[in-house]
């Protein structure tokens, strides 16, 4: 089967690209943009927050190793998708929680994974507010923001919200974490 990619936006990409990187299936994260145009497709003018784009990860995968709604999992367990416009010490419309779907099945796997996880009341009584849009185009940021973590992973954001996030994936997915030195992202001191 051949590869298929997801794009996913859950705050700050440094951290959802090292939580995605150590899944068994993913070959390939990419931080970028996604939701505006290419002239707006650059960290300082997303920054400004006066652009449609959200930090985001195009995440490239294997659907017989891992499938779409896997990913969802993954995706709702390390992020808070309660919160509008805003994860962790970052606020702002460039780091809401949106769904990019590709396609019609993208959406309806995403559509109704979030009504399973409303229906069985997972975050309440606080509601999902993860948007779901349609991928018009990804935009891939400046070199020095991919592999964040792998390259920089004593930088104090890393440390304070990137290890936990990738530690909590460790622990809940057990059997879809990469091995050791099996392309997972880096480990860092205890």
């Amino acid at each position: 089967m051949a590869e298929q990619v997801a794009v996913l936006a859950g705050g700050c990409f440094w951290c959802t690209e090292a939580v995605f990187q150590q899944l068994k299936g993913v070959s390939d994260v990419t931080s970028g943009y996604a939701g505006d145009s290419k002239e707006t497709a650059n960290y300082e003018r997303v920054c400004r927050g006066d652009t449609n784009h959200a930090e985001s990860i195009q995440i490239t995968y294997d659907p017989s190793q891992i499938t779409y709604g896997e990913l969802l999992r993954v995706f709702f367990t390390t992020h808070d998708p309660t919160t509008k416009d805003a994860q962790g010490p970052d606020h702002g419309h460039q780091y809401r929680s949106a769904i990019f779907y590709a396609n019609e099945d993208q959406e309806k796997v995403a559509e109704a994974y979030i009504k399973q996880l409303e229906d069985a009341k997972t975050f309440a009584p606080k509601k999902i507010v993860t948007t779901l849009e349609p991928l018009t185009q990804f935009y891939p940021a400046e070199k020095y923001h991919q592999d964040f973590m792998t390259l920089n992973p004593d930088h104090p954001y890393i440390q304070h919200w990137a290890v936990p996030k990738v530690a909590k994936v460790k622990k809940a997915f057990p059997d879809e974490v990469k091995s050791p030195g099996a392309g997972a992202a880096a480990t860092t001191k205890p």
